[in-house]
């Protein structure tokens, strides 16, 4: 080994080690969240503000999701090409701008054009972010990290709107831009000062975006990474069904208070990070599939309760509570797990099949959303027809990736092999 060579994995050690990076990482994953929750209590507000119609200012909304399914899918060849740490202090140089030009946007056009462009940036922060993760990890730490990644950060979507709330009590709607716009500032310093490059010249693959359809090609044909996608992406399915239709279960037809619905929404949210936090405790004691398996069979179990409760008895209260809490908590099984088995398949792409998984996320979140509301204020059997029918392509997807462990590399899936307790 050469002296260049040492030098490489001496770095490589020092920061699988360091918890700043980890942290670092954490933060720049809540960054989108943030951007989005802590805006969502002043739709009316900015609409008044520029004198926007509902569905418009509900558009920059949209805007930003599709800024982020394109970040995510860029931002993972890029950076398999050039590196992950300029491209990741681009990204974040781009949200502060952003952030900026928000908080600043005289019309709803400006304001429509800017959430692009911040959903970009922050879709491309977060890919690389999590590229860093797969690139200084494997195995169980591979996957109990990205959970604890998702656990801390899931405090964002409890956090955003109260924020967000806040600021409208005390200022201005634009002040919560302002206010993301100091958050990515500080990230910027921090990611200068504490995360060095993960990625060494040895690993980069050539080619950037002319690569992306030959290398997003090369892991969708990996039946351990497509069917963990599917996976992944069903539970951010049934993360927007609930997202979307959630307000009017609990407040139009049940008749809870805007006060009372952000307290049960901060609970569901509570769940999530627990679970997810569990988890990550979980790796390499138990096989991850089995920890998917079994949030996919609660996801079920929640499914029928909220169908049986729509359909028949006009989705009483106690069952909507109860059927919502079980459903956001088991995402917390499914989610970050089926995401980190999917990476784990192809270590030879890391920031392509983080940049795939990150695009049909985000794309699923668009298209469920609408669907699920299709029936208006007074009907939740859409939002739960929905879960139920996620929740079987996804036991498919599931039986689909079982195929590829006969066949992996062994690195792949030592994990999944490891009896319980194994370190």
């Amino acid at each position: 080994m050469t002296t260049a060579d040492q030098h490489d994995a001496t770095t490589t050690r020092r920061i699988r080690l360091s918890r700043v990076v980890l942290a670092n990482v954490v933060l720049l994953t809540m960054i989108a969240p943030l951007a989005t929750d802590m805006y969502v209590p002043a739709f009316p507000r900015v609409g008044s503000d520029l004198h926007a119609t509902a569905t418009q200012v509900q558009l920059t909304l949209t805007t930003f999701f599709v800024g982020m399914a394109l970040g995510q899918l860029v931002g993972g060849p890029v950076s398999d090409q050039r590196g992950r740490r300029r491209p990741l202090l681009g990204s974040i140089v781009l949200m502060v701008l952003a952030s900026a030009v928000c908080a600043l946007s005289p019309t709803i056009g400006v304001m429509m054009v800017a959430r692009l462009v911040q959903g970009l940036a922050g879709g491309w922060a977060m890919v690389i972010a999590r590229s860093v993760v797969v690139d200084l990890t494997s195995g169980p730490r591979l996957v109990r990290s990205l959970n604890l990644v998702q656990g801390v950060a899931g405090v964002a979507p409890i956090v955003g709107p109260l924020v967000g709330a806040l600021v409208l009590q005390l200022s201005h709607w634009r002040v919560s831009f302002w206010l993301l716009a100091g958050w990515a500032v500080a990230m910027l310093v921090a990611v200068a000062v504490s995360v060095p490059e993960s990625l060494p010249d040895e690993r980069r693959h050539g080619g950037g975006l002319g690569q992306l359809r030959r290398s997003a090609g090369a892991v969708l044909v990996r039946p351990g990474f497509a069917g963990h996608l599917v996976v992944m992406a069903c539970s951010m399915g049934v993360t927007f069904a609930y997202v979307a239709t959630s307000a009017f279960v609990l407040q139009s037809m049940n008749g809870l208070s805007p006060v009372a619905y952000s307290l049960d929404f901060a609970a569901n949210a509570v769940g999530l990070t627990v679970a997810t936090l569990v988890a990550a405790r979980l790796a390499g004691r138990v096989p991850t599939r089995s920890v998917v398996a079994v949030g996919l069979l609660a996801t079920g179990a929640a499914g029928i309760l909220l169908i049986a409760g729509a359909a028949w008895f006009d989705m009483p209260l106690g069952v909507a509570i109860a059927g919502f809490f079980v459903l956001m908590s088991a995402q917390g099984l499914v989610g970050p797990n089926a995401g980190a088995l999917a990476s784990a398949a192809v270590p030879e792409h890391p920031g392509t099949g983080s940049a795939v998984l990150g695009f049909c996320q985000w794309c699923t979140a668009g298209l469920v959303a609408p669907i699920a509301g299709l029936g208006g204020e007074q009907t939740a059997v859409p939002m739960a027809t929905i879960v139920l029918v996620l929740v079987a392509v996804s036991v498919a997807a599931l039986r689909l990736a079982a195929r590829d462990v006969a066949t992996a590399p062994v690195h792949h899936v030592a994990e999944e092999a490891a009896p319980c307790g194994a370190a």
